[in-house]
Parts: structure tokens; C-alpha cells; sequence
């Protein structure tokens, strides 16, 4: 089975976006205001845009987390590819001899394939995990060598990766609905465009202010960080952090996972707002509306402010909180750049990761008055983002209100 040596689109940062940016790089579809492939800040505006949610989660047997929702996450995929008027031909079975056909029949065929596969199953990723853990993103197979049986993938990293083929089935079969799935995609229609935009800012502006589609008011929006900063400032209240996240492994671990959540592209770590800024950008040409850059600008300046919320979060004067951040970025920073070849260094991380948490478990870095500090320094910080995105969101209402 070939492997497609025209294959070489590797920019894609976002599991569906990047990935989507990936796909039609490849297949040469150009956007039309611009000549160039629809790029990935373009594919995330049209998906809903960006959002704002808090959740925390308790399991038994972990420590509890909280979990940021940075983007549109009511079917964007399905959202973008609607809007975009591309075709979507799904092909599933359970047989795992005609997976492997379908896949080798769109390789021969000179296309890559588009499939979906569980996150948390794929070595390169260098994830630990159990059976409570599991998530299926699409991911594009450009190629097979089975004399040295090596399956190249193209995943959000900069450079090819690859696992075997046990492997990679495996981790398509691993989740039963979208086992073996494999999608056809069709081009763009680019007359569609503008209303795709259109109504891709509408989504993000009313995810911001209106009630969500499923969920509750107060979880998302605006009101999602005025609920934040309440849980962070009155240690009475139900699912306060003082109650749910006190000093120690627990507190170590909401503010991980916090930092985590806010870099879901890349190792900017600013949940998507600079990028949605470059859509706004081109959504100026593409809607005709120059007053689109004011917003774009005041994303730019709340980007800056969330990469200052997690300088806030695992702070420079706290060593193993600074060390947590630092490794937590090198080791973004490693997959994105090296794939494969960074696993044994990632792994390296995560076991120092593990010795921090137990650090912390057995001895917090900070004393009673320096946690209470510090939960108030995220609620502020939390407050200044929310200004911030509330002008946005405002200029943006307007400009589309012209």
C-alpha cells in the first residue's frame, strides 16, 4: 500500500480544526479571498468560534479537575463541514480485515484517509491511562508500510507521525460508536462562504451572552467566569475551590488541569484568542466589514491576558508551581515539534510531573494566607479577562449589527 509522497501538510494545531486544515491543504482547496488553503483560524471561526465554560469533575479513584471548555464544543465539526457545504460520506464496520481495505482503497487511490481514532491509545501521545479514560478525534493516515510496518498519520503535530498497524487499530476500535469510522470528505462550496462566517460569529457572540444549547446558564458565557471568580472568592459557597480544591494534591491538581484546558492549539496557551483574532481578521474581507478589526484587536489584548493567567496559576515565585508550567509547556512544545522521536522525553516529564504532585500532596508550597492569595490573584486575573472580552463581544455584536 503506497504512501502518499505529496503528502507534506503538517500546520493543523486543533484535533478537528487543524486536522480539517490539514485535509483540504492537501486536497488544494483554496479559500477565496485569499488564493491560500483555508487556514485553521478561518475552519475555527466558521465551527462557532471561541467560548467560555467551567466545569469541575470528581471521580473516585482521581483527584477531581476542573475542565475549560475554550471553544465552540456543540458539534463544531459536524457545524463546520455543514456550513462549509461539503459532502461527508461515512463508511463503517466492524470487520477490522475491511477497515484496513478502506483505508488502502483511498491511498490507492491517491487521497489520504480521514479517520477516527481514541487519543489516549496512541503511543505517540504518551498518555497513561485506563479504561475510564478515552476520546475519539479524527486524524489523516497518508500512508503504510507493511514491510516495515509503519502507518504515517498526520495529528497536530508539525512532523509526520507513526505507529503500527495493531496499534492504530486498536485505537480505532477502541470506542464502540465511531469504531472503524472512516469519512470521505468533499470540497468546500466557496459561495458559501460568507454565510458560513456570518453565522459563525453569531455563534460565539451568543455563547457568550445567551442561554447554551444544552447545560446549564451559568456554566458558560460571561456568566461562566462570574461564577469562577465567586467559587474562587467565597470559600462557603457549594463547589468553592476552598471546599473542593483545598492545599495539596487537590489544589495542585485543579490548577494544572486549569492551565491545561487553556491550550488547546498549540503552546500558546491562550484558549484560542489569538486565533480567533486572525479570524476576525479575515472575516473583515470576507463579510466586507471593517469594523470587525476592532473586536480582533480586543481578543489580541484578552490573549495576552489569559497566557497572564497561567503565569498566575503556577507562578514564577512558587518553584514547583514554575517547574510544573515549564515542564507542562516543554512538553507540548516537544510533540508539536518532534512527534515520536520526543515520547521517551515526554515520559520523562510526566514522571516529574507525578513527583511535583506527590510533592505537593505531602507538602503544599504555600501556607494558608499564600493559597487564599493566591485564589484571589486567579479571580482577579479572571475579572480582567472577563472585561475584556466583554467589549469584545460587544463591538462584535455591533459590527455584524450594521
Amino acid at each position: 500500500m503506497p504512501t502518499l509522497s505529496n503528502y507534506h501538510h503538517f500546520a493543523g494545531r486543533h484535533h478537528e480544526t487543524g486536522v480539517i486544515h490539514n485535509y483540504y491543504a492537501h486536497s488544494g482547496a483554496q479559500a477565496p479571498h485569499t488564493g491560500q488553503p483555508y487556514s485553521e483560524a478561518l475552519l475555527l471561526g466558521i465551527s462557532g468560534g471561541i467560548a467560555m465554560g467551567y466545569f469541575t469533575f470528581a471521580y473516585k479513584g482521581y483527584d477531581p479537575h476542573v475542565a475549560l471548555l475554550t471553544r465552540n464544543t456543540f458539534d463544531p465539526l459536524e457545524t463546520l463541514l455543514s456550513r462549509l457545504g461539503a459532502s461527508r460520506e461515512f463508511r463503517k464496520t466492524n470487520k477490522p480485515e475491511k477497515a484496513v481495505r478502506n483505508v488502502i482503497d483511498l491511498l490507492e487511490n491517491g487521497e489520504p484517509a480521514l479517520v477516527w481514532a481514541d487519543r489516549w491509545s496512541l503511543p505517540y501521545n504518551a498518555l497513561q491511562h485506563d479504561d475510564g479514560m478515552w476520546g475519539n478525534f479524527p486524524i489523516i493516515v497518508f500512508g503504510y508500510e507493511p514491510e516495515e510496518d509503519r502507518v504515517h498519520i498526520a495529528d497536530r503535530a508539525s512532523v509526520p507521525l507513526s505507529v503500527t498497524l495493531d496499534e492504530l487499530m486498536a485505537s480505532r476500535a477502541r470506542i464502540k460508536k465511531d469504531k472503524f469510522q472512516i469519512l470521505h470528505l468533499g470540497l468546500p462550496d466557496p459561495e458559501r462562504l460568507p454565510a458560513a462566517v456570518s453565522s459563525g460569529i453569531w455563534d460565539c457572540i451568543n455563547l457568550f451572552t445567551e442561554k447554551p444549547p444544552k447545560g446549564t446558564r451559568k456554566n458558560f458565557g460571561f456568566a461562566a467566569y462570574e461564577h469562577w471568580i465567586s467559587l474562587l472568592r467565597k470559600a462557603k459557597q457549594r463547589l468553592s475551590w476552598e471546599k473542593e480544591f483545598p492545599a495539596g494534591s487537590k489544589m495542585y491538581a485543579a490548577l494544572v488541569s486549569t492551565f491545561d484546558h487553556m491550550g488547546t492549539t498549540g503552546i500558546l496557551g491562550d484558549a484560542d484568542r489569538a486565533l480567533y483574532a486572525d479570524f476576525l481578521d479575515e472575516a473583515t474581507v470576507v463579510l466586507s466589514k471593517s469594523a470587525l478589526r476592532e473586536p480582533a484587536a480586543q481578543f489580541r489584548e484578552s490573549s495576552a491576558a489569559w497566557r497572564q493567567l497561567g503565569r498566575v496559576l503556577l507562578p514564577d515565585g512558587v518553584p514547583s508551581l514554575r517547574e510544573t508550567r515549564e515542564l507542562m509547556t516543554k512538553r507540548r512544545h516537544l510533540f508539536i515539534n518532534e512527534g515520536n522521536a520526543a515520547v521517551p522525553r515526554m515520559a520523562q516529564i510526566d514522571q516529574r510531573l507525578a513527583e511535583l504532585r506527590a510533592e505537593a500532596q505531602d507538602q503544599f508550597p504555600l501556607n494558608k494566607t499564600e493559597v487564599q492569595d493566591l485564589r484571589d490573584a486567579i479571580a482577579t486575573q479572571l475579572e480582567i479577562i472577563h472585561d475584556i472580552e466583554k467589549i469584545a463581544v460587544r463591538q462584535l455584536r455591533s459590527s455584524m449589527s450594521q
